[in-house]
C-alpha cells in the first residue's frame, strides 16, 4: 500500500496542478497521511529550480495548517479518531508514558519531529490530547517545518540530482543531527542565561 501511495505522489509531482497536490499532501501528512511531502517536493524542485523556495513555502504553510488539524484530532476526537491513527503507526502502547512528559519538553519534541523523519502527525495529535498550548505547537511547527522544507529546496536548487541521491540515502541522519544541534544550542543558551 505504501509503495502505491509513494508512486501516486511521484506521479502528482508532474501534474499540471502539482502545487495544489503538494499543499494537500503537506496538510494531510501533518495529521494522518503516512508519506512525507518531500517525495513530491524533491522532484518538483529538480524540475523547476527557480520555484524551489515557492514549493518549500507551500509545504511549510500547508504543513502548519495540517498540524492544527492533528491538534484538533487529539483535543476533540482522540478516542475515536486519534487512537486509530496512533495504532496505525504502532505507538499506542508507549503513548501514555510519552503523554505524561510531553508538555514539559513539548516544543523540543515538536521541533525535532517537524524537522526529522519522525511521524509529525503523532506529535500533533499528542499535542492536542495533552492540551499543549497552541502557540507553542504553532511556533515550533513553523520553525521546524520551514527549516526542513527550505533545506531540501536550497540543496536541490543549487546541487541538483546528485544532492537528491544523497538526500534519499542520508535524510534521516542529516536532519536528526542538525535538529539535535539546533535544540542543543537553545538548551546551552538557556542554561547560560
Amino acid at each position: 500500500m505504501l509503495k502505491r501511495l509513494y508512486n501516486w505522489m511521484l506521479d502528482k509531482a508532474g501534474h499540471p496542478q502539482a502545487s495544489k497536490w503538494l499543499a494537500g499532501i503537506s496538510f494531510a501528512e501533518s495529521s494522518f497521511f503516512p508519506i512525507p511531502p518531500d517525495v513530491m517536493l524533491a522532484p518538483m524542485c529538480l524540475a523547476k529550480p527557480e520555484k524551489s523556495y515557492w514549493y518549500a513555502l507551500i509545504c511549510t504553510i500547508a504543513s502548519v495548517l495540517g498540524a492544527l488539524l492533528g491538534y484538533a484530532i487529539g483535543y476533540f476526537v482522540f478516542e475515536t479518531v486519534g487512537m486509530p491513527i496512533l495504532e496505525f503507526y504502532g505507538v499506542t502502547d508507549k503513548f501514555d508514558v510519552f503523554a505524561q512528559n510531553f508538555n514539559d519538553q513539548g516544543w523540543v519534541v515538536v521541533f525535532l519531529a517537524g524537522f526529522t523523519p519522525l511521524p509529525f502527525k503523532v506529535i500533533t495529535i499528542a499535542a492536542g490530547s495533552t492540551a499543549m498550548p497552541l502557540h507553542i505547537l504553532i511556533g515550533a511547527a513553523i520553525l521546524s517545518r520551514a527549516a526542513r522544507f527550505f533545506l531540501v529546496a536550497v540543496l536541490l536548487r543549487y546541487f541538483g540530482p546528485p544532492m537528491k541521491l544523497w538526500i534519499d540515502r542520508n535524510f534521516a541522519l542529516a536532519t536528526t543531527a542538525v535538529g539535535i544541534l539546533f535544540v542543543g544550542g537553545f538548551a546551552a543558551v538557556s542554561w547560560l542565561l
